[in-house]
């Protein structure tokens, strides 16, 4: 009960030059963050967790699910790798709270792909954890969607899950219930208002100025309480009105999208962190406020999937490399973040369009650039938006050559592209230098199609105007 009302980050590891993990737990250290949810279980990064007394959610990939569903022994051998040998025998270990099923396995778009292996998952890990005498210190949870809920009107008193998982889970309340684990489940405001017409702004930040929805004598003044009190009407339709909630994520991103920016991110934290501490709950929970919280997330993500949209590789309360970009108040009594300490950059060197050059030919190659690159901020919204061409060829560029750790080649582009040792930034424009780590090698090309229809829209309607 001492952890009631706790606030934990998300922390996750989807980017070509990670933040080494002893720089990131200094970092949870320093803002007095005392739970993080991984969404693996890197080595590296529970190395660097143990003896830190933060607690900490351990994930299973979704691509692990259907190995332990099926067998018995991938269970036993998970736990363990990933945890036997992280618990203290009387030293210092890793506090494990929680080992994360999947991330989001019931997610609408994925079909059958993970969900009907996930149940086996669960029993087979909770088997595995009693064997291991660890049953009494680890719970066993699954991280749900926001669209695992089918809320007709969008109003809490028509919450239900999704026919097509309902089945699913009924048997999913049952083994949390059976075993004392709370119901792990993500909100997402930004998401709700960039997709529904009937949400406002004002009403996903906890404005005062929002115009409140009513639903059967209730009456809601913010998105979090809506959503929420939706969650809070399936559980009690499938019989389980009482079981604890956690969010397992829930933010606000600043780049990649109209309304997603630092200033309006420090808005609705601030807003969600004044309505946590204020203890209103919500109206169907009155005076409950959930047991725990994640923020979503710690760290930018340069190579998160952006098929929901760009802003989802700017989730983090800081930059890809620790520097804060807003205020929070994660408990120490101080809105102001300590940013990470002593970063290891490559050299202050930057990849720009050789202006001396015949141009024709940039954008073929700023596209074929980000095809492997993040260009997330130069879309409609993004905070390099507005630059114009060839500025917006440059900061292509510049993303290619960093993430390939600055190589010569890598800033060749059939002789257009030009190393620079002149910062190209511009006002909320940041042409970045990458981080010295070892762990940069891992590119994935796999959203070619998605970004050649993003940029041909920005760099052609830029080049149009020159």
């Amino acid at each position: 009960s001492s952890r009631v009302g706790a606030v934990g980050v998300n922390w996750g590891a989807a980017a070509s030059h990670p933040l080494p993990p002893p720089k990131v737990v200094e970092l949870l250290k320093s803002n007095n963050v005392t739970k993080v949810k991984l969404f693996d279980s890197d080595p590296l990064v529970l190395q660097a967790l143990s003896g830190s007394n933060i607690y900490v959610t351990v994930g299973i990939p979704n691509s692990m699910l259907r190995s332990l569903n099926s067998s018995k022994k991938a269970a036993e051998s998970w736990v363990h790798d990933n945890l036997t040998r992280y618990f203290p025998n009387g030293g210092s270990g890793v506090r494990i709270e929680y080992i994360a099923v999947g991330d989001e396995p019931f997610l609408q778009s994925y079909g059958d792909q993970f969900h009907p292996f996930v149940i086996g998952a669960a029993i087979n890990i909770q088997a595995a954890l009693t064997g291991a005498n660890l049953a009494n210190k680890v719970k066993v949870v699954v991280p749900c969607s926001s669209d695992t809920f089918e809320p007709e009107s969008g109003l809490p008193s028509k919450g239900n899950f999704r026919p097509d998982i309902n089945k699913t889970m009924i048997e999913l309340l049952t083994f949390l219930n059976k075993h004392h684990s709370p119901f792990f489940t993500n909100i997402s405001p930004f998401l709700s208002y960039h997709q529904n017409k009937n949400i406002s702004l004002d009403f996903a930040l906890f404005k005062e100025t929002a115009h409140p929805r009513n639903d059967s004598h209730k009456t809601y003044k913010n998105s979090f309480d809506l959503s929420y009190d939706i969650i809070v009407t399936a559980l009690s339709t499938a019989g389980f009105p009482e079981m604890e909630i956690v969010i397992g994520q829930i933010g606000w991103p600043t780049d990649g999208a109209a309304n997603a920016t630092p200033s309006i991110a420090e808005t609705f934290m601030k807003g969600l962190m004044d309505h946590l501490h204020s203890k209103s709950g919500t109206p169907l929970r009155p005076h409950n406020t959930p047991t725990e919280i994640y923020i979503f997330s710690l760290l930018d993500e340069d190579q998160r999937s952006i098929v929901t949209g760009n802003f989802e590789r700017h989730w983090g309360i800081f930059t890809f490399d620790g520097q804060a970009k807003y205020r929070v108040d994660f408990g120490r009594g101080s809105t102001n973040l300590v940013n990470a300490q002593n970063v290891e950059y490559l050299a202050s060197k930057w990849c720009v369009v050789n202006n001396n050059m015949d141009l024709s030919n940039a954008t073929a190659s700023a596209l074929e650039a980000c095809s492997v690159a993040d260009c997330s901020a130069l879309s409609p919204g993004g905070s390099c938006f507005n630059i114009t061409w060839p500025g917006n060829v440059s900061y292509a560029f510049n993303s290619y050559y960093q993430q390939h750790n600055q190589r010569a080649n890598s800033c060749d582009f059939g002789g257009l592209g030009l190393i620079t040792t002149v910062d190209p930034s511009l006002k909320n424009c940041r042409f970045s230098v990458g981080l010295q780590t070892s762990l940069s090698s891992s590119l994935r090309g796999s959203f070619l199609f998605h970004w050649i229809v993003l940029l041909l829209a920005t760099f052609s309607f830029s080049s149009l105007s020159h």
